[in-house]
């Protein structure tokens, strides 16, 4: 059975998407062509803050709270991470999501802009969300939050960020993080190599091809050799060693070219002793949550219910 015969029908859509050939050169065109999908509609960000990973480079963060007649003291934290195979993107493509979680879960939602491959390979990336990360610790008392248990959350490339920034920060010593939500992500560059046969036929025909896999990752990777102690951060999915990382919710498509990496990850982190709660939603592939339908509808209720949850336990701590 091929993928199209699995393919759920309220995602045929799916089929008619024309396919890129993702290259230094079709970047930019690329790039101009998503950003005009959400750009000129992004307008619920309640507020804009700076911080920055070095002395030189300015971070933009964009806040979204859940309703400005609510009191704003001690209102949970969501740190966002925005998809975009670390090339492309910005806060506001999930915009309208973004204040819609803000006010279900009555939190203060912050999506950090960090910067983008291949302009800014690894590190830089991480340590912008790592930075972004910092500021709600030394600034968000101040803005009404509370600090004491934060939920790092990220979908596709984000969600590969959001899992590494839980690695960078255990790492680091820091121990206030109450869930790491991953949603479709980005784990192993390994996938999609030239080297690399597929592993399963019926994933990665759909939404997300192998080819742009391949070519984000090594946009990403830049210079960097996978030859130190940092390649887990790179790519969490060669991490060895994953205890002590918060409880952790991962959702992906049955058809999603991310489907084995994540269940690979989804085992190891049980493995190592963290709570893990693994989603698989049939019949649909990566970004199937863009489109209506009943997949797309469990899955925002799952992650909202698994946000939620975290949160509560945060809280009673």
């Amino acid at each position: 059975m091929n993928a199209n015969e699995l393919l759920d029908p309220a995602y045929r859509s799916f089929m008619d998407e024309p396919s890129s050939y993702w290259t230094l050169h079709t970047l930019a065109e690329i790039r101009a062509r998503v950003s005009a999908t959400w750009s000129a509609a992004a307008t619920a960000c309640s507020e804009q803050h700076w911080t920055s990973s070095d002395s030189d480079n300015g971070i933009r963060l964009c806040l979204y709270r859940p309703n400005l007649s609510l009191p704003h003291k001690g209102l949970p934290v969501i740190l966002y991470i925005h998809g975009g195979g670390f090339v492309l993107g910005s806060p506001e493509m999930a915009d309208d999501y973004l204040a819609k979680l803000a006010v279900e879960l009555k939190a203060i939602v912050i999506a950090v802009d960090y910067r983008l491959a291949p302009e800014h390979p690894f590190p830089i990336p991480l340590e912008d969300c790592y930075a972004a990360l910092e500021w709600i610790f030394c600034n968000g008392p101040a803005h009404g939050m509370n600090t004491g248990h934060v939920v790092i959350m990220g979908h596709s490339a984000g969600g590969g960020l959001a899992a590494a920034l839980a690695l960078l920060a255990r790492n680091r010593g820091i121990t206030a993080i109450a869930g790491l939500v991953l949603i479709y992500p980005m784990l192993d560059h390994r996938t999609g190599a030239p080297d690399t046969p597929p592993a399963n036929p019926t994933t990665g025909t759909f939404s997300w091809s192998r080819q742009a896999n391949h070519f984000c990752w090594e946009c990403l990777r830049g210079d960097y050799a996978l030859d130190d102690d940092r390649k887990a951060l790179f790519s969490p999915a060669l991490a060895n060693e994953l205890s002590d990382l918060p409880p952790t919710f991962i959702g992906v498509g049955a058809l999603d070219l991310f489907l084995e990496e994540d269940l690979a990850f989804g085992l190891s982190l049980s493995r190592s002793g963290v709570p893990v709660e693994l989603h698989v939603y049939p019949g649909v592939p990566h970004m199937f949550d863009q489109l209506p339908g009943e997949q797309t509808t469990q899955a925002t209720q799952d992650i909202a219910r698994a946000v939620r949850r975290m949160i509560a336990a945060g809280l009673c701590d």
